[in-house]
């Protein structure tokens, strides 16, 4: 099966589908996999973009999620709504930005959650993430079972969120791992790109454990939750299926990339002196490849168990961690 072509039955036909976010990331690879699975698709737009971006047979809508008024033309007559619309996280963001996390994350949520109940959604697909756990410590794994430890405006919202579509409707909330493919953004793309150029070294051991998902695989998901009856108010992980360490997913990086890893290492130690050596302006860089906080995230450890959804669902990924970092070269 080639890259983009989803599985599917035709469980969509006859049925309308919503998608909100629709033109992020991930939101494409959703819209294509509901249409080929015959839903009758609209995007919920907002501001200002290139109609180049709506795939071929989707209707767009121009609107916001906190406007309930633009939300009820587009949600008249709807099964499905996927909610992919949200401010996503950001390294080290400015406590002024609670105001709008809240804002979009949360009351976005509940202004479309609301309007979806009383259009007489079937089904409410959320997209949230395994952020919500926090960072786990060797050998721990979390699962859905696992507490809670939401440390930031973005988590914060997020689970709040979970809460929200979890009350109103017939939802189902799938908590992604590290979404990576194509479109992807954020440290991965600037760790894919510091490897191209030749100016990326290790820190520390790189046994550091990650949990990642293909966009694509993402897709799958979104349409097993959009239909099997088992899904409804569930909350699943939504991953490769694997656990990975740095190291791994960096030698992927490069074997997709045609480039050997590298062999040397920085020191864990030597990389947070030099990080708080920049933080504070002892060096005069503007770019700071070294900030404590890119480092802290680069350091971290998140290994989350996604076989939930595998065996309750039916969910197989097709993208391992190589043949996933080949589609991005």
């Amino acid at each position: 099966m080639s890259q983009g072509e989803c599985e599917h039955d035709k469980q969509g036909q006859g049925q309308v589908a919503l998608v909100t976010g629709g033109t992020g990331a991930v939101g494409p690879s959703v819209v294509r996999c509901l249409l080929q699975a015959g839903y009758d698709v609209r995007m919920l737009i907002w501001g200002k973009m290139s109609m180049n971006i709506i795939p071929a047979g989707a209707t767009a809508f121009a609107g916001d999620i906190n406007d309930r008024d633009s939300l009820k033309e587009p949600m008249r007559g709807t099964d499905l709504v996927c909610h992919l619309a949200a401010k996503l996280h950001i390294n080290n963001p400015d406590p002024s930005l609670r105001r709008e996390y809240w804002r979009v994350n949360v009351d976005g949520t509940r202004c479309v959650a609301e309007e979806a109940a009383v259009a007489g959604v079937k089904r409410f697909v959320h997209f949230s993430t395994i952020n919500v756990y926090g960072t786990s410590t060797f050998p721990n794994v979390f699962d859905e079972t696992s507490p809670l430890n939401c440390d930031s405006l973005y988590t914060q919202t997020k689970s709040e969120s979970e809460q929200i579509v979890l009350n109103q409707l017939p939802a189902t909330v799938l908590r992604m791992a590290a979404v990576y493919g194509p479109r992807m953004k954020g440290n991965y793309a600037r760790l894919l790109n510091a490897l191209r150029k030749g100016c990326y070294l290790p820190i520390g051991t790189g046994q550091n454990r990650r949990t990642l998902v293909h966009q694509e695989d993402v897709a799958q998901a979104v349409l097993l939750a959009a239909a099997h009856p088992q899904a409804v108010n569930q909350t699943y992980n939504v991953s490769d299926g694997e656990i990975h360490t740095l190291d791994e997913i960096v030698t992927a990086m490069c074997n997709a990339l045609g480039r050997r890893p590298p062999k040397m290492r920085i020191p864990i130690t030597l990389a947070k002196m030099g990080a708080a050596a920049v933080d504070t302006g002892m060096f005069c860089i503007r770019r700071r490849p070294f900030a404590r906080t890119l480092l802290t995230k680069l350091l971290d450890d998140m290994a989350v168990d996604g076989s939930r959804i595998q065996s309750e669902l039916g969910y197989m990924p097709r993208y391992d961690l190589q043949s996933g970092w080949n589609t991005l070269t």
